[in-house]
């Protein structure tokens, strides 16, 4: 068993099952102490709204520019992301909240959901300010990523001194469940490669997977109007209907968009990468890695072929190798 420090409080980590019982309980009353503290305080955008952030924006997810210019009402969080760069050197609350459940062994993040409430339109020319506060920590839950705490941030956004919405974050920050890579194995194997995180499997995506298995790239097809999909759906999103049929690609796609990985560093990613959306020729689109090229040379239009990569024992993946 043994203790780490933060703030002037001390953690257990490890332990018998009771111990660690009780120190659940006193980490979760340290976490409460930040439970309404500011996280951010008349901050201000790093950008004013503009046009070419809508327009991107809008292309991304493929929808037309509203017509009277204005921001689209989804993109609330956008104009107050301060980007990789602007979390360098921070050292409030939230990190510190953040730092605590590190230092207590719960070492991974996910977001879970977000919710938003809007007010009125932002428009090209509107300076962002906003206010954050921290405004719950959850007692301590299991899930089937693992234990942890659900964090959740409101953020207050404003244009001078009109409220223009609400935005209400929250991320679960866990320690992974047995099967996954936990703090505890990777102590207990020093200098072991790291393995890339599991995918998780459910009753909706399970035959995709089990197509992986067989070296097959499989997607659906709507039995009712024909259109296919992916990711892997319990329902057509076009007409609705529930009867599909796992049709396989012939594996032939282009690169629809991309990005290279530099930072932040990731445990069995060797950086830099390239991951790509890449348009198979049947219509559907899927994430994954860029194989064969070096990142610098991927580009959009691309064209690419499916294979299948072993990353460990027991994990295959489907990736594009690009032209030689």
């Amino acid at each position: 068993m043994s203790e780490v420090q933060r703030g002037g409080v001390a953690t257990t980590v490890g332990g018998t099952a009771e111990e660690a019982a009780v120190s659940d309980d006193a980490l979760h009353e340290t976490l409460l102490e930040y439970e309404g503290r500011p996280a951010a305080t008349s901050a201000r955008g790093r950008d004013p709204v503009n046009e070419t952030m809508v327009r991107h924006w809008c292309e991304a997810l493929g929808h037309p520019v509203p017509p009277d210019g204005s921001a689209p009402a989804t993109m609330l969080q956008v104009w107050t992301m301060a980007g990789m760069s602007g979390r360098e050197g921070r050292a409030g609350p939230y990190d510190a909240l953040l730092g605590t459940l590190e230092d207590a062994g719960y070492t991974s993040v996910v977001a879970t959901d977000c919710e938003q409430e809007y007010v009125r339109e932002l428009y090209p020319g509107d300076e962002i300010t906003f206010d954050a506060v921290i405004e719950s920590v959850s007692p301590r839950k299991t899930t089937k990523l693992g234990t942890g705490y659900f964090v959740t941030t409101r953020m207050d956004i404003r244009t001078g001194d009109d409220t223009v919405g609400t935005h209400r974050f929250r991320i679960l920050k866990y320690r992974p469940a047995e099967g996954g890579r936990t703090a505890e194995r990777q102590a207990a194997a020093p200098g072991a490669p790291a393995r890339r995180p599991r995918p998780v499997v459910n009753r909706d995506n399970a035959g995709f997977w089990e197509g992986v298995a067989r070296h097959k790239l499989l997607f659906q097809r709507c039995d009712a109007c024909a259109t296919p999909r992916f990711p892997w759906l319990p329902g057509c999103h076009a007409c609705g209907s529930g009867a599909w049929t796992a049709i396989e690609s012939a594996g032939h796609g282009t690169v629809y968009s991309y990005v290279v990985m530099h930072h932040p560093a990731f445990p069995a990613f060797e950086p830099p990468y390239a991951v790509a959306l890449v348009e198979l020729g049947e219509g559907v689109r899927l994430v994954s890695n860029i194989t064969g090229v070096p990142c610098e040379k991927v580009r959009i239009g691309m064209p690419v072929e499916l294979e299948f990569l072993r990353v460990d024992e027991d994990l295959e993946l489907p990736v594009f190798r690009g032209p030689a």
